[in-house]
C-alpha cells in the first residue's frame, strides 16, 4: 500500500518522521511484512524524506502487507492509529513489485517564495536556470572556492509571480541538489562550503510532489 501524507510543522510527526510511521502502523494492526534488519518491526519504504530547511505538501510511506486488505480497511486502521500532527492524503493500492517512490522519484517539483525584487537578480529564473551551464559557488573559510555546474540537476523553472517561482530538479545517480543553494546562485547570495543547513533566510522552500520518468522520458506525477 501507498500512503500519501503530511505532517504539520514543529509537531512530534515532523521531528522524527520516520519513526512516526514506523509507530502508526506498529499501532494499526494491520498484517504487515517484517523488516529483514529486525522480525519485529514492519517492512516500509519512506521518502524520499524534505532535506533540512523544506517544507513537504506531500510525503510517502510504502507498507508492506502480507495479505491484501481493502484500501478502506487500511486508512481506518491508519487514521485510528496515526500521531498527532499527521494528515493522511491518500492510500493506494500498488503492486508488490513496483519500486517505492525512494527508487521511484526521478524529479522533484519544488515552489520558493519570498520578496525576490530584494535582491534583483540580473536575469529571470527562466533565464538562469535554463542556460546551458548554471554555476554554484562554494566559499570555504579560508576563502577556497568551488564552482560545480549544477545543470544536471535542473530540468526546468517557472516564474509563477514575482513571490514565488517553481523548480523542478533532477536525481542524478541517487543524488538530489538543495532548492535552497540554486537560489542562492540566482540571487548572488555567498553559499558556504559543506553547509547542509545552509538556507536563503526569508524565503520558504515548499517541496510539492515527485515524478517519475517512463522508458520514453517522459515524466509523470508520483
Amino acid at each position: 500500500m501507498r500512503i500519501v501524507f503530511t505532517c504539520a510543522e514543529k509537531s512530534p510527526a515532523r521531528l522524527n518522521t520516520f519513526n512516526a510511521v514506523r509507530s502508526m502502523v506498529l499501532a494499526s494492526g494491520l498484517p504487515y511484512e517484517p523488516a529483514k534488519v529486525n522480525k519485529n518491526w514492519p517492512r516500509l519504504a519512506y521518502g524520499p524524506a524534505p532535506s533540512m530547511g523544506v517544507r513537504a505538501e506531500r510525503e510517502y510511506l510504502d507498507i508492506y502487507l502480507l495479505s491484501a486488505e481493502p484500501i478502506q480497511k487500511v486508512r481506518e486502521a491508519l487514521e485510528q492509529a496515526k500521531p498527532q500532527g499527521l494528515t493522511l492524503l491518500d492510500v493506494q493500492r500498488v503492486p508488490y513489485a513496483l519500486p517505492s517512490v525512494q527508487n521511484l522519484a526521478a524529479a522533484a517539483v519544488y515552489r520558493v517564495e519570498g520578496n525576490f525584487d530584494l535582491f534583483a537578480p540580473d536575469m529571470t529564473a527562466e533565464d538562469f536556470f535554463n542556460a546551458a551551464r548554471v554555476d554554484i559557488t562554494r566559499r570555504a573559510d579560508n576563502g577556497l572556492a568551488l564552482v560545480q555546474n549544477a545543470k544536471p540537476y535542473i530540468w526546468k523553472a517557472q516564474t509563477v509571480s514575482n513571490r514565488a517561482v517553481r523548480l523542478t530538479l533532477l536525481n542524478v545517480q541517487g543524488k538530489w541538489e538543495r532548492p535552497q543553494t540554486l537560489i542562492a546562485a540566482w540571487l548572488g547570495i555567498d553559499i558556504p562550503a559543506q553547509d547542509e543547513a545552509f538556507t536563503v533566510e526569508g524565503f520558504t522552500f515548499i517541496r510539492e510532489s515527485f515524478l517519475w520518468q517512463d522508458s520514453e522520458g517522459e515524466f509523470h506525477p508520483i
